[in-house]
């Protein structure tokens, strides 16, 4: 079993030389192009996906519909993805020291947004990627997770997987 990256922290693909791909600024937003009515009640967040080559080759990046899966709350109840207002990568070709970032609108209710679970599939040169998870959530700050007592209100789910990540890494841990 892998563990879940925070919100901010890049992956790289053993399989493909010096790709990486991180979800980041989580954050509430409103779509460009207006609500949906399909999202009458709920708060709308957006999230950046960004792919990033440093690699010595290019690569054939695809992250559409249907390769990102965002759930919310403690149950991981699915959000509403505003399909319209997103921008997705689609076929396009990441040179080595290139980026290329997606951005999903999304929708909840606001109570369930400090909890926050984003699933990537990434497509590499037509070729399917293993999932991987990023948690956060509204009003958790990249970064800072870290650094927030165990007592304060930012304890939550992003704080302990952080705690988690830093444990793991350090030297003489298991």
């Amino acid at each position: 079993m892998y563990e879940p990256n925070v919100v901010g922290d890049w992956h790289e693909y053993d399989e493909h030389a010096g790709l990486r791909v991180r979800v980041h600024r989580l954050e509430a937003a409103e779509p460009p192009r207006g609500r949906d009515d399909a999202a009458d009640g709920l708060t709308y967040f957006s999230i950046r996906v960004t792919v990033e080559n440093r690699g010595e080759r290019h690569y054939g990046i695809h992250l559409e519909d249907g390769q990102l899966d965002v759930r919310v709350g403690p149950d991981g109840e699915g959000a509403f993805i505003d399909w319209r207002n997103s921008q997705f990568i689609e076929g396009f070709d990441v040179y080595p020291l290139r980026r290329a970032t997606a951005v999903l609108y999304a929708a909840a209710p606001e109570a369930a947004l400090c909890h926050v679970d984003v699933q990537v599939q990434l497509r590499v040169d037509e070729e399917w990627t293993d999932r991987r998870l990023w948690t956060g959530g509204i009003g958790v700050v990249e970064g800072a997770t870290a650094a927030a007592p165990a007592g304060s209100g930012q304890a939550g789910l992003a704080h302990q997987v952080s705690a988690f990540l830093r444990d793991q890494t350090e030297p003489g841990t298991a």
